[in-house]
């Protein structure tokens, strides 16, 4: 019995894949920013003093979409390489980095916590790392797809840290929406 595909069935594979991968990573980004609310249209972000780094907002939803696009296409690598040595374990990592991931926009947005924020981003930094050596491993090009993603996680890192340091009194803090009015 012959376990090695031919090319044909490889590409297949990985097309059947990216069908699934994509659309399910972008949805998934998508609904963990609408569902906390994430976004200028936040009372409680819109209140807060942006860092000077702070990109034009519509950036964020352009730039998540080409990532969660990119790690669906090396997720799907990485599935359609039935049978590589350490493919489980880069799928679970994979996973747990994908959660974290998803984690980040209700900590911030959701809960106001830019500490906490700040932590869950810092956690996603590493198994981002590991999920890229992982990935490299079984196929390289899956490997060099998550790189752009780290890079821009890791400007989202700084920006977090930023945000607390010159938000440090809204931590936490949820508005009331009360206006208060002196009349004179």
């Amino acid at each position: 019995m012959n376990l090695l595909a031919s090319s044909g069935q490889l590409r297949a594979s990985f097309l059947r894949w990216s069908l699934v991968c994509v659309p399910a990573l972008v949805l998934c980004g998508f609904l963990s920013g609408a569902l906390a609310q994430s976004g200028p249209q936040n009372v409680w972000f819109a209140a807060l003093a942006k860092p000077a780094v702070y990109p034009p907002p519509a950036a964020f939803g352009i730039v998540w979409t080409i990532l969660y696009a990119m790690m669906g296409f090396a997720l799907a690598l990485i599935l359609a390489a039935r049978g590589a040595a350490g493919r489980g374990l880069a799928c679970g990592i994979f996973a747990l980095q994908f959660l974290v991931n998803l984690a980040w926009s209700p900590v911030f947005f959701g809960m106001h916590r830019i500490t906490g924020a700040l932590v869950v981003i810092a956690v996603l930094d590493v198994l981002v790392l590991v999920t890229i050596a992982l990935f490299w491993r079984i196929r390289v090009k899956a490997g060099l797809l998550l790189v752009p993603y780290l890079a821009w996680i890791l400007f989202a890192t700084y920006l977090n840290y930023a945000f607390l340091q010159i938000n440090r009194d809204l931590d936490g803090k949820t508005p009331s929406g009360a206006e208060i009015r002196y009349e004179i």
